[in-house]
């Protein structure tokens, strides 16, 4: 396959010239569609100041954080958000004006104290974040489950999938008996609540019955309407699907 800590996003600190205090928090928002197309990313360093804070014992000066880097593939939402042509299936351009600005997707400085390649999701926020090397994460915005059907905990992805199929589960069968149709399965494709991709996450080796998966209805994104699972914007999960592989870490908080 190609394939929580303080998550608060970060304040900005006071500067005067007694105490010579200067924190900046640089975000860089956008995406990129080039990384949807299937072509390989690359990363440079953005050349900011680096950040300083006087060390009040030795009068030193120690860097806080060294400068967020630039990931060519993320860019405009213009781009981020366009439509495309993925395994035979066009994905529709997603009118990103109506996502507010936070859910979409950027680099942010990481808060969350996890291991680079970890997925921690935070179901307050509504945001789930895809932990960098050097002090940097992929933040997505997300939909999650409705209150009574939320997960969370630390596992692992044991797989994905692209396009995937999408079989009801008996129980929510029973509540929406219209979904027996499907009951051997809905194939994927446009409509299909799976999106474009799915990440199935297990714990201690058994199925949770979770998913992070992209998902058509790209309005649900900061909502809690799901049945448990993760839903990102299907361009979103496309993204995060390139950059995670087989036993990546989990934690929904």
């Amino acid at each position: 396959m190609r394939k929580p800590q303080d998550l608060t996003p970060p304040v900005n600190g006071d500067a005067s010239e007694t105490d010579n205090l200067l924190s900046r928090r640089t975000v860089l928002s956008g995406a990129g569609a080039m990384a949807l197309l299937g072509m390989a990313g690359c990363s440079q360093t953005l050349d900011l100041p680096q950040l300083q804070l006087d060390d009040t014992t030795t009068g030193s000066v120690r860097p806080i954080r060294p400068a967020i880097s630039v990931d060519k593939n993320i860019t405009g939402p213009d781009v981020m958000y366009a439509s495309l042509t993925d395994g035979g299936f066009e994905v529709p351009a997603v009118p990103y004006q109506k996502v507010k600005a936070e859910f979409r997707r950027q680099i942010v400085v990481d808060q969350t104290g996890e291991a680079p390649g970890t997925i921690v999701v935070h179901l307050q926020e509504r945001m789930l974040y895809l932990v960098q090397p050097g002090g940097e994460a992929i933040r997505y915005g997300v939909g999650i489950g409705k209150d009574g059907f939320r997960w969370s905990g630390r596992a692992n992805i044991q797989y994905g999938k692209e396009w995937p199929l999408w079989t009801p589960p008996p129980e929510m069968i029973a509540r929406k008996p219209e979904l027996v149709k499907w009951q051997g399965g809905q194939p994927g494709g446009l409509t299909n609540p799976l999106g474009a991709r799915a990440l199935y996450i297990y714990q201690d080796g058994k199925d949770t019955g979770y998913r992070i998966h992209g998902s058509p209805e790209w309005w649900s994104i900061g909502q809690a309407m799901s049945s448990g699972c993760v839903r990102l914007i299907n361009q979103d999960i496309i993204d995060l699907y390139s950059r995670v592989s087989k036993k990546n870490p989990v934690v929904v908080v």
